[in-house]
C-alpha cells in the first residue's frame, strides 16, 4: 500500500512541476485582459443617423439604382469597342467633302506606284496608294482622322460618295491582306488597287 502511495505522490509532484514549468514558459499567455470598450459615436453622427431613418426605404432603392447604373456603365465600356464606328457616329447628314487629291498629284502618285510595280514590289506599291490617300485626307482636314483609327474606321467615318468609299475600302482590304497579313501581293493585286485608286481620285461621283 505504501508503494502505491509513494508512486501516486511522485506522479503528483511531476504534474505540479510540469504545471509550474508551463506557467513560466515565455511566449505563452494565461491572463487575458478584458476587451477595450469601444468609444461611443459622436453626438453629431448619431443625430445624422436618426435624421436619415425616415429615408431608409428610399435609400435602399437609391443604392440598388446606383449598383445597376454602375453595372450598365461597366458593360458599355466592355462592349463599345465591339460596336462598328459607323453605328456609333451614325450616317453623315451632310454632303461628302471632296477629299480627292489634285489631279496632278494623283497622276504623280500613280507613276510612283507604277515604278514600284515594275520593280516587282507590288505590296509596297499598294501600300503607297493607300497611305498617300490617307495623307491627302488629313492634309485637307487636319485632325479629321485620329492616329488610333484603323483603315476600316477611316472608311466608316470619312464622308465620301459610295463609289469612292468602295474603292478606298478595297485598297485598304488589299493592304490588310498583303502588307499586314503576310500574303505576298502579285501583279493582279496591284492592277486592281490601281484601278480602285483611279476610281477614288478621278470619280465624277464627288461632284
Amino acid at each position: 500500500m505504501t508503494g502505491v502511495t509513494t508512486a501516486a505522490d511522485a506522479a503528483e509532484r511531476k504534474l505540479v512541476a510540469a504545471h509550474q514549468t508551463l506557467l513560466h514558459t515565455r511566449g505563452i499567455q494565461f491572463d487575458f485582459a478584458a476587451a477595450p470598450t469601444l468609444p461611443k459615436p459622436p453626438h453629431w453622427l448619431m443625430a445624422l443617423l436618426r435624421s436619415l431613418e425616415p429615408l431608409a426605404p428610399v435609400l435602399k432603392y437609391v443604392f440598388w439604382g446606383g449598383v445597376i447604373a454602375g453595372g450598365l456603365f461597366i458593360l458599355w465600356i466592355a462592349v463599345r469597342d465591339l460596336i462598328p464606328l459607323g453605328w456609333r457616329r451614325g450616317k453623315p447628314a451632310v454632303v461628302a467633302t471632296d477629299w480627292r487629291p489634285a489631279p496632278d498629284a494623283a497622276r504623280a502618285l500613280l507613276e510612283e506606284a507604277d515604278q514600284l510595280a515594275r520593280a516587282g514590289r507590288f505590296g509596297e506599291a499598294i501600300h503607297l496608294l493607300l497611305f498617300r490617300s490617307i495623307e491627302d485626307i488629313t492634309a485637307k482636314a487636319p485632325g479629321a482622322i485620329p492616329r488610333a483609327f484603323t483603315t476600316r474606321d477611316i472608311v466608316a467615318a470619312t464622308p465620301m460618295p459610295d463609289q469612292a468609299r468602295g474603292a478606298f475600302a478595297r485598297i485598304a482590304e488589299a493592304v490588310e491582306r498583303t502588307f499586314f497579313g503576310g500574303r505576298a501581293a502579285d501583279e493582279a493585286d496591284f492592277h486592281r488597287c490601281r484601278s480602285d485608286y483611279e476610281a477614288f481620285a478621278f470619280s465624277d461621283a464627288w461632284r
